[in-house]
């Protein structure tokens, strides 16, 4: 989430190569400390028609796109089970030139993310349909992250007894890993914990924050 550079080039790999209509967009996603990024999926959202153009980074970090010029495009990138605004580029007619990009996106995942749609019925651990589109979210999610191992934390506010608490939370997670499971996800790469009360991010004298306690959080035991 750092600068975005855009350098102008004029020669291109072989594999892909601009047209007149379409410019030819090398992709690179590197954190923090210059790490090329794999398994890292970059959106580019025409601000005008909102058509998607999109693509994954290899090993190497970088993947290669075409995209129309005489446009104005959002580049987003996928984190967990949405979608980060980054930056903005524009992309010149130039129809008498062949336009090449490259674009290097510094980004870095959170450690720590709560999935905010997804729901459970009232003191149980079944999951509600409408958490359905978030957990497909992060499942694409982690099929593309191949090396990922997660912890998918439970937490409950701290309306009745320490150990009722204590057992929902972990059967929530466990929910929720069985639904990755299902999807695809490999075992030994999700971790299912249940933290009761134990860890309040909000007051549990109101209900708002009795509502922002109640909550499920992935967290990024190996990126």
């Amino acid at each position: 989430m750092s600068l975005l550079t855009l350098v102008s080039q004029r020669f291109l790999a072989q594999e892909m190569k601009p047209t007149p209509t379409e410019a030819c967009l090398t992709i690179n996603v590197a954190d923090e400390k210059k790490k090329p990024q794999a398994g890292e999926k970059v959106i580019f959202e025409n601000t005008k028609t909102q058509k998607q153009y999109s693509g994954i980074t290899s090993e190497k970090g970088s993947f290669k796109i075409l995209v129309p010029k005489n446009a104005s495009y959002k580049i987003k990138y996928k984190n967990f089970s949405s979608n980060v605004d980054y930056s903005t580029i524009d992309l010149p007619p130039a129809k008498d030139t062949l336009v090449s990009f490259s674009i290097n996106i510094t980004c870095e995942l959170p450690k720590k993310y709560t999935l905010k749609d997804v729901f459970f019925d009232s003191g149980k651990a079944s999951l509600q349909p409408e958490s359905n589109k978030e957990l497909n979210e992060l499942a694409e999610f982690m099929m593309d992250k191949k090396t990922m191992v997660v912890e998918i934390a439970g937490h409950t506010d701290n309306a009745g007894s320490k150990e009722s608490n204590q057992k929902l939370s972990e059967d929530r997670s466990k929910t929720v890993r069985a639904y990755l499971l299902k999807k695809g996800i490999a075992p030994e790469r999700i971790k299912a914990v249940g933290y009761g009360d134990t860890q309040p991010v909000a007051s549990n004298s109101t209900e708002e924050g009795k509502q922002k306690n109640r909550r499920t959080e992935v967290r990024i035991i190996n990126p």
